[in-house]
């Protein structure tokens, strides 16, 4: 040993044993083989060899030689760095070695050996993992803390083991290399930002998806490090975000990456950066923001991430982002809500309300994005979305945009599925959800066919699924049918419609195709398939798909046959299913991925295939019926009453028995209805009776035992069953039997000798079914009828009252609360027109006597009598009786031409009725008859009137369905070019002149030259033609203009000379030019035809007489202001379902009575000025409750000599204080709307006393019948106070029976019943100066001429007029309408009537943001229940306020004249 060390002290080189010198004399392997001797000797070793330590001291020395550092070959290079990486850890903790730079190189020599771990299949592998391994072990790096060049030795290191980590590594090189390099960054004094970027490029995206085991390392060693490097990690965000200095790092273009990453390996690494973010969010660049906003939304959504709750200031500013003013940070925002909602169900709160503004941003991108977000978390789990976030879903479904909608409908469709029909979350889910079955029909509504088809498929697909089972598929339909609200089976019904009408259409063109080729039936085959056309998507692609889909049908036999297969009336679903594969396999192109004209075909099918309804299904829905009448059925499960479910079941078959009449051509089907008419359910057997009338054409036929065992039932049902099974228990006898003369005649018989007029209740029946045996067998019983009707029906029904009728003030009453005699009346004049109707003749004069009863009645008020035995209620109700009738006989052309002008005008009148629902009522069937062009032009011009009505709902009623009838007619004279000689009958712009003639007659147009009558006829003149000029098709204004000429160069028929009936028809027609003429710019053109005059009305133009004299006043023609037409939108008017037949939509104090026309904004003109009209929202629709109204105190006597100064005063305030745009459509954020106009909206609306019918008033004793002697002294003390006072203004068109002096006297005796006295009202105060104006209102009043105070007490209304207009008890009221017994003397001329006109704030308004401007025009007759909807775009809620804020300006009292 002594010698070892004295070799060692002479700097002698010592080896191991064994171990011959190496140098560069030997050759490579030699070298390799004693290298690994050396490695064994050094690996045994240990740190307690002092004796070896030394002794080997210079080879360790040598073995770092640059010889060995430097050597080419690896393998040398290996055994080296294993020895010296067993150097240092013998020598630990001091290494032999003391130079700075030998250190480094050794170092640096080491790191480049570590790149042989990369091959983990190498032979050297296990070598170089004992070389990680051991510097692992013994931190041999750090050592280089001391040097200077430690950093590129770390660095280096670093990036050779992110370069060699790799999927071939086990667990143990990953947890040395977390080691290693650990180490470093815990013991070490700083990390360098070159370091640091060597760790964070690897959680970089792009470097993380090149190598995810890198990516895996980092993230193992900052979790380990978290603490040693967050103020390293801090310190780079600081300079990054917060200074701006990127240039210190090439990541600093990755900042975001990098803190999402950081922030998922672990939060604590971002403490200190959190809060700049918040910074960043508000930062001025956008493409910054931006960034952030994805960021956040990762960090907010991701699964178990608490920043929202630990970080709350950074949450709240990062749903401010929601409403960024930049389209791309919104759109992302929106995206990260679905998981936000998904895997933070506690912030849900948080994001509604901002995703409610979203639904409603401008852009389509973000609006269907809110919908996608929601829908998806929706579908993970329901109890992830709240009621509001659904709604919001809901209300795009009516978006502006197809896509939204879509979206919307799709997704409320695949929730509806999920969780109503699979049930996957339970009884309450789907009780949550049940609205989305009857929104998403509602939607069937709109006009688009876009949005119809898409309801078709989601019924077919989502709703009721066409691939189930028959049976599961007919308990669904079943069930679905009897949880619909009224409107969704409206809805359902119509498709059915629109379905079967177009598999008419298809099986009519291949019904041409089979005929021989001809021009005819070339020109027939091309109008279907345009007809065709319309009923699919894009109609102008669409008609050019229908033409070459017609050449195949032509060419190809095969396609032919399977569609006529397809729409035949016994296809069943399966065989269609098959025949739908047929034809589009034959229309495929494979070399054609996307063929446009297939989907078309493809759509075509869809609707016009019966994937729902075959023979057996409705055998399954009747096994299904059946199941509920036994008591078997799950009703109770399904959420349905057993009796509801059958009523609701026999309706479904009551639809389907006009869709699928062959379907229920089976023994088992009838037997099962058969047993429903014998159920005490009455709306059960009317629908079977229905069934059995749409179905039984062969049963006589085909099932003898159900003809034997069905005829006593429906004589029965004849004879003493309820109105409507009476009825259609006649049309079955009519349409199942052959030998029907004799079964009318069995029931006939008995009823006509079982009538008696003593007993009211017994005779509607009876009336009923006599009368639709008169229209189907008039000439059987012709001779019985007649005296029927003039004896019997005239004489003891309608002529009599023996039933005195309950006094009450109410215009209206519940069907179940109206008197069996006025029952009975309705029905005698029902029974009457039906008789008419099988007759089809007036040879008799039985027509013209009718038509005489019905206007007495409607002259009388309805009190043919005149007795005053007949309530209020039941007037109405007769009034609206007789309206109807009038309206059904027009429908056929026999007695169309006996109606006299005047008959037609007194009709028109019930109109503008006193009673809402008289005039709603009216108003459908006037609709109905007009739709199916049954009634002639001239009948549309009624609507105009309907510019008078004090509701909202009505107006907008009215112009839905003008909007209807004009298109109707349009399209008609489009798809039928050769009816041309039917012009004068079709052409919408011909009914000008029917309107004009109307109001040139109408009752409240008394004095030629009023101004305020003029803009009466200007209101209902605009409430047309502002639809029929909405487009100029085919120079139509120049068209109207032109007949508006000739009418002035004609007579009146009804007066040819009369010049005070030809000067009002010659003004109304200056009214109607002056419109035209402002409203229109290409009026002066020539006109493309010369007008055609109806002789009816007209007389035929003097070609000697120019008329050219205006005789319009010059006051009114600053009343006409210039401005092009909106386009009309049906229901931009209003916003909520129309009233229902029950509800009075007026106020409390006035029925048909309304306010001033003169400042509408409606008309063409409104210069700036409000009309006075009760809002809708504010009218009460208690119909049944009694009205009171006070009365105004006693008035000076002196203040009636002073009304005509009052007079000037008045005209001057109601001065135009500027004009305001005469736009169809307002836009929601209109500006120039002035405060005082918003104030008036809002505030309540004080009664008009000018021109207002008397409204129905209860005192103390109103509670008991009204003596017939206190009516009498009314009448006398009407007559007194008349001849006292001015003329004043009747109600519309019906003057006062009695004179001025008894109302006088009345109304004295009214005052008596007060218990205070109030004071004079003046202008200013009826103005509105309350307590709920504002200064901004007061200052807009000034603008007004002051008035003087001697004007002001002049301005005062005198106590007769108020009380004339308040009092209802004062006078019987008279409506409408009755012609005057004597010719109006100056004192006695009617008083002008005010009624509340339709507003110029029109049927559409448009945010200029988004959504849908809804166009509602229902194609279902009859419906006048207008389903919801959001009528304007952006916030549904905005609009539901803003549509009832009427812009309302109290007119100042002035006298009627």
């Amino acid at each position: 040993m002594a010698h070892t060390k004295s070799k060692a002290n002479d700097g002698k080189i010592i080896y191991p044993p064994g171990v011959k010198e190496i140098s560069d004399k030997i050759s490579k392997e030699e070298m390799v083989r004693r290298l690994k001797m050396v490695v064994k000797t050094f690996m045994d070793m240990d740190q307690d060899s002092e004796d070896e330590k030394e002794l080997y001291l210079n080879l360790a020395l040598h073995l770092a030689s640059d010889f060995f550092l430097k050597h080419p070959d690896k393998d040398v290079r290996l055994l080296v760095a294993c020895c010296l990486a067993d150097i240092f850890r013998i020598y630990a903790p001091e290494a032999p070695y003391t130079s700075p730079d030998k250190l480094k190189d050794i170092f640096m020599f080491i790191t480049r050996q570590l790149k042989g771990l990369e091959d983990t299949k190498s032979a050297q592998f296990n070598r170089y993992f004992y070389l990680l391994e051991n510097i692992a072990w013994v931190k041999s790096y750090n050592i280089c803390f001391e040097l200077e060049d430690s950093n590129d030795i770390f660095t280096q290191l670093y990036r050779t083991l992110f370069q060699v980590i790799n999927n071939g590594h086990n667990q143990k090189v990953h947890m040395h290399m977390v080691d290693l390099m650990s180490s470093i960054v815990c013991e070490g004094d700083a990390v360098s930002q070159e370091l640091l970027d060597t760790v964070l490029v690897n959680l970089v995206p792009a470097h993380k998806n090149l190598n995810k085991q890198a990516y895996d390392l980092a993230k193992a060693l900052l979790k380990r490090t978290a603490q040693a490097v967050e103020p390293y990690i801090t310190n780079f965000f600081n300079q990054v975000l917060m200074l701006g200095k990127t240039s210190i790092s090439d990541l600093s273009e990755h900042v975001f990456d990098l803190i999402l990453e950081l922030y998922n390996i672990d939060s604590h690494l971002l403490l200190s950066v959190l809060p700049q973010l918040e910074f960043k969010l508000k930062s001025n660049d956008n493409e910054e923001r931006l960034a952030v906003v994805k960021l956040l939304a990762k960090m907010f959504g991701a699964k178990d991430s608490e920043l929202a709750s630990q970080n709350k200031p950074l949450w709240q500013c990062y749903l401010g982002r929601f409403n960024d003013i930049h389209v791309p940070i919104r759109l992302e925002c929106v995206k990260f809500a679905s998981h936000c909602l998904m895997n933070h169900p506690d912030l849900a709160k948080d994001l509604t309300e901002f995703l409610k503004v979203r639904s409603h941003d401008p852009e389509e991108a973000i609006r269907h994005d809110v919908i996608v977000s929601i829908v998806t978390a929706a579908k993970k789990d329901l109890s992830l979305v709240n009621d509001h976030l659904l709604n919001f879903v809901r209300e795009r479904t009516l978006d502006k945009r197809w896509r939204v909608r879509r979206e919307a409908m799709m997704g409320l469709a695949q929730i509806y599925k999920k969780y109503c029909l699979q049930a996957e979350a339970g009884k309450e889910a789907s009780k949550q959800i049940s609205w989305i079955k009857d929104k998403l029909l509602h939607i069937y509504y709109q006009n688009s066919i876009d949005d119809k088809l898409l309801v078709e498929r989601i019924f077919a697909q989502y709703m009721v699924p066409h691939n189930l089972e028959t049976s599961e598929r007919m308990k669904c339909l079943y069930y679905l049918y009897a949880t619909l609200d009224t409107n969704a089976v409206k809805a359902l019904n119509e498709m059915w419609k629109c379905q079967n009408m177009l598999r008419h259409h298809v099986r009519d063109l291949l019904d041409l195709h089979k005929q021989q080729k001809s021009d005819p039936t070339d020109k027939a085959i091309f109008s279907k398939v345009m007809i065709i056309a319309k009923n699919l998507p894009d109609p102008g692609k669409a008609q050019d798909f229908m033409k070459k889909f017609d050449q195949f049908l032509e060419e190809d036999e095969r396609i032919r046959s399977q569609l006529d297969v397809l729409v035949s009336p016994n296809c069943s679903c399966k065989l269609a299913e098959g025949c739908v594969r047929e034809i589009t396999r034959k229309l495929s192109n494979p070399k054609q991925p996307t063929n446009p004209f297939l989907e078309m075909v493809k759509f075509l099918l869809e609707r016009i295939a019966p994937v729902h309804i075959d023979t057996e299904s409705i055998s399954a829905l009747i096994r299904q019926i059946n199941k509920s009448i036994d008591g078997t059925a799950d009703d109770e499960e399904e959420g349905v009453q057993t009796d509801e479910a059958i009523r609701a079941g026999l309706e479904l078959l009551k639809v389907l028995s006009f869709t699928h009449s062959i379907s229920f051509h089976s023994a088992e089907t009838f037997e099962s209805l058969l047993q429903c008419l014998k159920m005490d359910d009455e709306k059960v057997a009317e629908a079977g009776l229905q069934i059995f009338r749409n179905t039984g054409q062969k049963i006589e036929d085909d099932f003898p035992h159900i003809r034997s065992a069905l005829l006593p039932v429906l004589q029965q049902k004849a004879k003493k069953g309820t109105a409507r099974q009476a009825k259609h228990a006649i049309h079955c006898i009519h349409a199942i039997f052959s030998s029907k003369e004799t079964q009318f005649a069995q029931i006939f018989e008995p009823l006509h000798k079982s009538l008696d007029p003593s007993n009211p209740e017994q005779l509607i029946t009876p009336l009923i079914s006599i009368g639709h045996i008169a229209t189907l067998a008039p000439e059987q019983f012709s001779a019985p009828l007649k005296s029927l009707v003039a004896g019997f029906v005239v004489k003891d029904l309608l002529m009599s009252d023996r039933f005195p009728g309950k006094k009450t003030t109410k215009l209206w009453v519940p069907d179940d609360e109206v008197g069996p005699e006025t029952l009975t009346k309705i029905q005698a004049m029902k029974m009457m027109v039906r008789w008419l109707m099988g007759m089809r003749t007036n040879a008799n004069k039985s027509g013209t006597s009718t038509l005489r009863l019905l206007t007495a009645i409607l002259h009388s008020d309805g009190d043919l009598t005149e007795q005053g035995k007949i309530s209020k209620p039941d007037m109405s109700r007769l009034r609206l009786a007789a309206g109807c009738a009038v309206l059904k006989l027009a429908q056929e052309p026999c007695y169309y031409e006996i109606i006299t002008l005047e008959q037609f005008q007194l009709c028109a009148l019930v109109m503008n009725d006193e009673c809402y629902q008289v005039r709603q009522i009216f108003a459908q069937k006037l609709n109905k008859g007009l739709a199916k062009l049954r009634l002639p032009l001239e009948y549309m011009a009624i609507f105009s009137l309907c510019a008078k009505d004090p509701a909202k709902e009505r107006r907008a009623h009215a112009r839905q369905c003008l909007v209807k009838n004009i298109n109707i007619r349009r399209e008609y004279l489009k798809q039928h070019a050769a009816v041309s000689e039917k012009l004068l009958s079709l052409l919408p712009e011909y009914v000008v002149p029917y309107i004009i003639h109307l109001l040139a007659h109408d009752p409240d147009y008394v004095k030629v030259q009023d101004i305020e009558q003029l803009k009466d006829i200007k209101e209902c003149l605009w409430f047309m033609l502002e639809i029929l000029m909405s487009k100029n098709e085919n120079s139509s204004h120049a068209f109207i203009r032109k007949m508006v000429e000739n009418i002035k160069q004609t007579r009146d028929v009804q007066g040819p000379e009369d010049p005070k009936m030809n000067e009002k028809l010659y003004t109304v027609c200056d009214v109607a030019m002056n419109i035209i003429i402002t409203k229109s710019t290409t009026y002066s053109l020539e006109s493309p035809k010369d007008p055609v005059l109806p002789a009816k009305y007209f007389t035929h133009p003097d070609k000697n007489f120019n008329n050219s004299k205006s005789y319009l006043p010059s006051e009114m023609k600053v009343f006409f202001t210039p401005g092009k037409p909106k386009a009309t939108n049906v229901l931009g008017a209003v916003n909520k379902p129309l009233s229902s037949a029950g509800k009075q939509a007026q106020t409390k104090t006035s029925r048909m009575e309304t306010m001033s026309n003169a400042s509408s904004n409606s008309n063409p003109s409104s210069p700036g000025r409000s009309k006075v009209r009760l809002d809708s929202t504010e009218i009460d629709h208690g119909e049944n409750e009694d009205i009171k109204v006070m009365k105004s105190p006693p008035l000076q006597a002196k203040k009636m000599e002073k009304r005509e100064d009052s007079d000037h005063l008045r005209s001057e305030i109601e001065k135009p204080r500027g004009r305001k745009k005469g736009s169809s459509a307002i836009s929601l954020d209109q500006e120039d709307r002035s405060s005082v106009e918003l104030l008036d909206q809002v505030k309540p609306v004080k009664t008009s006393q000018r021109g207002r019918k008397r409204a129905a008033h209860t005192s103390e004793s109103d509670e008991q019948q009204w003596p017939e002697e206190k009516r009498s002294k009314e009448d006398l003390l009407e007559n007194e106070d008349e001849q006292n006072s001015p003329p004043k203004k009747t109600r519309r068109g019906r003057p006062p029976k009695a004179t001025n002096e008894e109302l006088s006297k009345g109304e004295t005796q009214g005052k008596g019943g007060k218990r205070g006295k109030k004071r004079p009202v003046s202008a200013d105060e009826e103005d509105g100066d309350g307590d709920n104006e504002n200064k901004e209102q007061k200052q807009k009043k000034t603008r007004q001429p002051r008035a003087t105070k001697k004007s002001q007490q002049r301005i005062e209304t005198p106590e007769s007029d108020v009380n004339d207009t308040l009092s209802p008890e004062s006078t019987p009221q008279k409506r409408r309408g009755r012609p005057p017994k004597t010719p109006p003397t100056p004192q006695t001329q009617p008083k002008k009537n005010f009624r509340g006109a339709r507003s110029r704030q029109a049927a559409s308004r448009e945010n200029d943001s988004s959504d849908m401007d809804l166009r509602h025009d229902s194609s279902l007759e009859n419906m006048d229940i207008t389903p919801e909807v959001s009528m304007d775009g952006v916030n549904a809620e905005e609009d539901n306020q803003l549509s009832t804020l009427r812009v309302r300006r109290k007119p100042n009292k002035r006298e009627r004249r």
